[in-house]
């Protein structure tokens, strides 16, 4: 797990954001640290013992089967190792926070939507020890052993949610790109359900790469990706665009005090700094540890290509993830909001 070493309600409005979240990503010339992400990738990906209910399988991955959420991602054992390493990624990008959101130092009740694995939820009845937490997923991937202040539920969050209107005094979620088909609806039901003068974060990637120096290639292959990727989701009915809304649409569904920022999240070893090169490792372990997954439903449904074709093209991926040469990132959005007391 993360070391999150998070002062609960230190964070004042402008949200623990005593750091430049975006700096320079100033390129690192040296190059004898080409083994760097190698040596050390074990040790970031640890297996997770879980209970996992029955799903379906195609191309070789298992998905969930819980009603009729159409979630495009895997939840086998790949994609659970893969998600607990991108939770103490983004945390470190986060600058080792869990939220950004000012909770103050003693919420009661808090919901975790979308909670995969649970690491996020048991880290923050970890972290407030007096509050009930209660995470939530398509998929019963979580573990058993858990703190008493801390338990998961079944249930799809674009659903009607089953919860009493004002119980929870922060709702938080994070990588719901793709996963979600009516956000306004969903917005809408946080500020249903969040107490007065309660909080709302989501955390999103939008996986569209850059470069700051010409680097990335309109033609390379980690481009294309992107590019493929936005299309695969909006004839899917979940568009990746959704990150560069949420602000829009947390102030039309009443909240106010709304921020957001947005972050740069580098892919590979390419930074300089070390805060950001560890970052970009975890990235592009990330990426090629789940790059498949992230890709196989949607290309292969909403796109018709063959899961061949989807692989030939993911080895080109993987390729440009690990060439130094290549200074990209995407862009992760963080917002979050108080409903009016």
């Amino acid at each position: 797990m993360a070391s999150t070493d998070q002062d609960p309600g230190a964070l004042e409005a402008s949200a623990g954001l005593n750091f430049d979240e975006n700096p320079d990503l100033e390129v690192d010339s040296d190059e004898t640290d080409s083994a760097y992400a190698e040596s050390t990738r074990t040790s970031f990906m640890t297996s997770i013992a879980s209970s996992v209910t029955r799903g379906i399988f195609e191309n070789g991955r298992r998905y969930h089967s819980y009603g009729e959420s159409q979630y495009a991602f895997p939840n086998d054992e790949r994609e659970l190792e893969r998600l607990d390493m991108q939770h103490t990624m983004q945390t470190m990008l986060l600058n080792n926070k869990l939220f950004w959101s000012p909770i103050g130092p003693s919420p009661q009740k808090i919901l975790d939507l979308g909670t995969g694995t649970g690491i996020w939820a048991i880290e923050m009845a970890d972290l407030f020890p007096s509050a009930e937490v209660i995470g939530t997923d398509v998929s019963a991937i979580q573990p058993d052993w858990v703190g008493p202040n801390c338990s998961f539920e079944i249930d799809d969050a674009e659903q009607d949610w089953l919860y009493e209107p004002n119980s929870f005094d922060f709702i938080h979620n994070r990588n719901f790109v793709c996963a979600i088909r009516n956000w306004e609806r969903l917005i809408g039901q946080a500020f249903r359900h969040v107490k007065p003068g309660g909080w709302v974060e989501w955390h999103e990637k939008f996986p569209m790469f850059h470069s700051d120096d010409g680097t990335l290639k309109e033609d390379s292959a980690i481009a294309k990706w992107g590019k493929t990727f936005f299309e695969a989701s909006e004839i899917f009915g979940t568009s990746a665009s959704s990150p560069k809304n949420l602000k829009r649409w947390m102030t039309e569904a009443g909240f106010v005090d709304v921020e957001e920022h947005i972050l740069k999240l580098p892919v590979g070893i390419w930074p300089k700094d070390k805060r950001h090169k560890n970052i970009g490792m975890f990235e592009m372990v990330n990426m090629d540890e789940g790059i498949e997954g992230l890709s196989l439903m949607l290309f292969t449904r909403a796109l018709k290509w063959t899961r061949e074709e989807v692989l030939m093209f993911l080895m080109e991926v993987r390729r440009d993830a690990k060439d130094k040469s290549i200074h990209s990132y995407y862009h992760f959005y963080v917002v979050f909001g108080r409903k009016p007391e």
